[in-house]
């Protein structure tokens, strides 16, 4: 066993759709990093499927594990410890995961460290941000949540806003269905609206009574299809685009305006996104421009990164495993794990 800088973490993701394997060495130094998406197969049904999903879990996890090995050049027996996430997300998806996990940890005396996913997300950061460090702001926007976090420490999170209806990448599912786009989402809609007029329909900005920094989406959905049902009425035509482009400029508002609101609140001077959502260009190029504007450096992964991926989760445990972080042999999957009680 070398230093802590040489602690090489065997990660496993299995939350969502994605069957994921990495190895990331130190916590920053991403050795392999394999993804298996399931995306072709739910797509026929318009969404996941979670008895599918953990399925085809099942079928791929221990090709995606000797492949991250492989790639690595590296064997089980040079692992320091084994990672996985545990929530939340999918039941039967996280199950799978965590089984694999534990198995690999039990047979090769490893220690265990389960990850929250969210935090992976955050972590996804430190990746190629080799000097970022806590703290910052985070804002987390993915298909299952929309959480604005104040990054204390490593480990340490405090959740200043969240969404209190549908999240963002929700949002983008389910109006891209509404407008004949179909799934997954955020891609279709993001394409639709590279040529679409932002400025075509005013969509509603939703403000969230008593809370300064929470989100919700929903009006704005149902705006969106109240539009739709409109246009049918008056057999007026639906231009995608221009309604992809609408739609897009309301959501990325919406979470600008927060996101700068909590940074001037808290005088942070360092601000991140991650999730899914924050591989949105749109997103990405708004909220750069900013925090150019209030000279606040912006962190952001490369969309590899953003989308569900085990490097992140590597990154995530290496800091907990420094703290002192083991799990043992109870570790479950927590389907709805929420972030800022993490115990340590």
């Amino acid at each position: 066993m070398g230093s802590m800088q040489d602690i090489k973490i065997l990660a496993i993701e299995s939350s969502c759709d994605e069957t994921a394997a990495a190895v990331v060495v130190g916590g920053r130094d991403v050795r392999s990093n394999i993804i298996s998406s399931q995306v072709d197969i739910h797509t026929l049904y318009g969404g996941v499927v979670p008895e599918i999903a953990s399925r085809k879990h099942i079928e791929r996890i221990n090709q995606v594990i000797v492949q991250a090995l492989q790639e690595a050049g590296m064997a089980l027996d040079d692992m320091d410890a084994v990672a996985v996430t545990y929530g939340p997300g999918l039941v039967g998806a996280l199950l799978v995961g965590v089984a694999e996990a534990k198995a690999i940890a039990f047979a090769k005396k490893l220690p265990l460290i389960g990850v929250h996913h969210i935090e992976g997300h955050i972590s996804a950061n430190y990746i190629e941000n080799k000097e970022l460090e806590p703290p910052f702001l985070c804002l987390v926007v993915s298909g299952g949540h929309t959480h604005l976090v104040k990054v204390q420490d490593y480990g340490v999170y405090e959740v200043i806003g969240r969404t209190r209806d549908d999240a963002a990448g929700e949002a983008f599912d389910k109006v891209a269905r509404a407008v004949g786009l179909g799934y997954p989402g955020g891609p279709k809609i993001e394409k639709a609206a590279r040529t679409g007029n932002p400025d075509a329909v005013l969509f509603p900005r939703a403000k969230v009574s008593g809370s300064a920094y929470d989100f919700s989406f929903s009006g704005l959905k149902s705006a969106v299809l109240n539009y739709l049902n409109g246009c049918k009425m008056k057999n007026q035509p639906v231009v995608q685009e221009d309604i992809a482009a609408s739609f897009q400029k309301a959501v990325v508002s919406v979470l600008v305006d927060n996101a700068m609101r909590a940074v001037e609140q808290f005088h942070v001077d360092k601000f991140a996104i991650a999730g899914g959502v924050a591989s949105n260009a749109v997103l990405t190029s708004s909220m750069e421009a900013a925090c150019l504007e209030r000279s606040i450096r912006f962190f952001h992964p490369s969309p590899i990164f953003c989308t569900d991926n085990a490097a992140m989760i590597g990154s995530a445990a290496y800091y907990a495993y420094l703290s002192g972080k083991r799990d043992n042999w109870t570790l479950n999957a927590v389907p709805n794990l929420v972030l800022g009680n993490i115990p340590k």
